[in-house]
């Protein structure tokens, strides 16, 4: 069960956040075997959940709100042109103590790309 929450703009959209294992982790693809964190852009939680498995992530849930977006991650998504973006979950593999260096957001496409080309 992936982690993460959601929250309802003033709109009536919706924004969806959750905590994923790696698409390349999950297939035995070198890469990154980290966890990633997605944000979604939909009308609903039901369409923001559909965007993501008709990209091929099909086992996605959303159970809860704990980890829901924060104001600047909505920002980061609204912002974006295709609403749909991604990032290494923060706090992974950080020792604790440690500030990281936050990672810039990025288009969805870059995540599935190294996935679609092992295919």
């Amino acid at each position: 069960m992936a982690a993460g929450g959601f929250c309802k703009l003033p709109d009536g959209m919706v924004v969806v956040a959750l905590n994923l294992p790696s698409p390349t982790a999950r297939e035995g693809l070198p890469g990154p075997s980290t966890d990633v964190r997605v944000l979604v852009h939909a009308q609903n939680r039901a369409r923001a959940l559909t965007r993501l498995r008709n990209l091929g992530l099909r086992a996605v849930y959303l159970r809860g709100n704990a980890e829901p977006p924060t104001p600047d991650e909505v920002t980061a998504v609204l912002h974006h042109p295709d609403g749909l973006i991604w990032r290494t979950a923060p706090g992974n593999g950080v020792p604790i103590g440690v500030v990281a260096v936050p990672e810039l957001w990025r288009p969805i496409r870059s995540l599935l790309r190294g996935t679609a080309a092992a295919a």
